[in-house]
Order: C-alpha cells, then structure tokens, then sequence
C-alpha cells in the first residue's frame, strides 16, 4: 500500500478527521477509536513507513522520537507514573491492520505479563 492510500497518511494530511490529542514535528498522536485499555493513543509518524522493521532499517531516529511522544502522552493522559505499555504491531499475523507505524499507548489499568 502506498502512503497515498493509507488512512493514517490521509489523518496527518486531515483528509480524515481524528481526536488528535499531541502534534510533534515527525509525529502525531490521536485516540484509537476501538480503544483495548482506559488509555489508548495511537503515536503515528508523519512520514510512511509500512511497520516498525522498515523504520528500523531506516535508520532516522524516529522510533527515538516516537517513545519520547509516547511518554508525553502517557504524562498528559495521567498515566505515566502508574506505568504504560507501548506497542508495536508488524505484520498482519500479530494484529497490525493499519500498515503505517504506529505505537499503541495503553494505560489506565493493569497489565501484567504474564496475563493471569
């Protein structure tokens, strides 16, 4: 899929409407709209990439910049000092349904691992 059909280009482009809730120079943060936690944010790059493995073959110290958005959030959301999870899907066998890199930013409730 090329970034001009991707849902996440056409949100950063605001082609489509979403709850944005931080905006960053290489990224942006909005709710997830089937959220699986109290907290739920997704922290989406501006720029294309197909998943986590290409951002990491990339090289541009972006993931860098996705964890420090990920805790902004997480601090703005409350959720920084009780603990928050960030989560990267790559592949459709793991859940990823949405093939531009974004990491989940869950809060709000326990999650240990292993789950009980």
């Amino acid at each position: 899929m090329s970034g001009t059909d991707c849902m996440f280009c056409k949100i950063v482009g605001g082609q489509i409407p979403a709850e944005i809730v931080r905006e960053a120079e290489r990224t942006i943060s909005i709710r997830d709209i089937n959220p699986q936690a109290p907290t739920h944010v997704l922290v989406i790059t501006r720029e294309h990439y197909p998943d986590a493995a290409s951002v990491g073959q990339a090289d541009s110290g972006i993931m860098d910049e996705i964890a420090r958005e990920a805790h902004e959030v997480a601090k703005a959301e409350g959720v920084a000092a009780s603990g928050y999870r960030l989560v990267f899907n790559t592949g459709g066998g793991v859940g990823q349904t949405v093939f531009h890199v974004h990491g989940h930013v869950l809060g709000g409730r326990g999650m240990e691992w292993p789950p009980g």
